[in-house]
């Protein structure tokens, strides 16, 4: 009898043992799994922020084969591509995004954005025009002054633009936007002002120094502006200037600026030499 107490309570232990074991096993196992949730989110962030776009695609498509449902997972994929200047390949699947009832409206904004990368400028207007206007964004406005722009509605295009620079901390790239608008409306004296408060915040930005010196060559302004450049960024602009000037029919003094870019560049100038050979041949 005492046997038989003794044997019961040893398979009472082993059961519980047993148990027991197998709770703390599902609990580890619900503990890891958390943490690879927890270290997947990071990854994720990462791959959207300081990857290479490149890897960044290839992360997402490989764990998406993996979790095919995951809407989280496309937005990663889907911006990796734009990322990747490949925007046109990531139109289908910012669309299955957007086709989905967890669809925000920041998801539209991705599609809008792509779209507009990729000149579908229609789509892109009516994939904003689904966002509600309560939904006040910095890359609502600058989308909604490109697709005005688009069709030289100038009116609302700067109406955006001003709207997008006040919610941004970092405006050079919308005004220099901007000032890019007003090039191609021939208003170069309002494009100057914007490429030069453009260049305020943002003193290394060459592409507005470009623009710059663009807009005072419709002025006839062949004389560069005080603003930062290096030696190399000087002679572009001379060159600028240059072509602009002959594009005015003032040959000789693009002829001279010509000249001027050749000898300041710190090393051989092909695109200035080239000019300056066609000019006097």
């Amino acid at each position: 009898m005492l046997r038989t107490g003794v044997w019961s309570l040893a398979v009472c232990g082993l059961a519980l043992l047993a148990a027991c074991e197998k709770n703390s096993e599902a609990d580890v196992n619900r503990a890891l799994d958390g943490t690879n949730l927890i270290d997947q989110s990071n990854l994720n962030e990462l791959m959207l922020t300081v990857a290479d776009p490149e890897d960044a695609v290839n992360h997402f498509e490989r764990v998406l084969a993996q979790q095919p449902d995951r809407l989280d997972l496309k937005r990663g994929l889907a911006r990796s591509l734009v990322r990747a200047r490949r925007a046109e390949a990531s139109l289908p699947v910012w669309r299955e995004i957007v086709a989905s009832s967890e669809a925000t409206d920041d998801d539209r904004l991705g599609l809008a954005d792509a779209l507009v990368r990729t000149g579908t400028w229609e789509e892109a207007r009516a994939e904003l025009d689904r966002i509600p206007p309560t939904y006040e964004t910095y890359d609502r406005y600058r989308l909604e002054a490109m697709v005005a722009d688009a069709r030289q509605d100038w009116r609302r295009a700067d109406s955006f633009y001003g709207t997008a620079v006040e919610l941004t901390t970092r405006p050079s790239g919308v005004l220099n936007n901007w000032g890019y608008s007003k090039l191609m409306r021939e208003d170069y004296s309002g494009a100057e002002k914007l490429f030069l408060e453009a260049l305020k915040h943002d003193p290394a930005m060459f592409t507005a120094k470009n623009n710059l010196a663009i807009a005072r060559a419709g002025q006839r302004n062949y004389t560069l502006p005080v603003i930062e450049m290096t030696q190399a960024e000087r002679a572009q602009l001379l060159h600028t200037l240059a072509l602009g000037a002959i594009k005015q029919g003032d040959v000789q003094t693009g002829r001279v600026l010509l000249r001027e870019a050749v000898e300041t560049h710190p090393q051989h100038f092909e695109a200035a030499a080239r000019s300056l050979a066609a000019l006097e041949g």
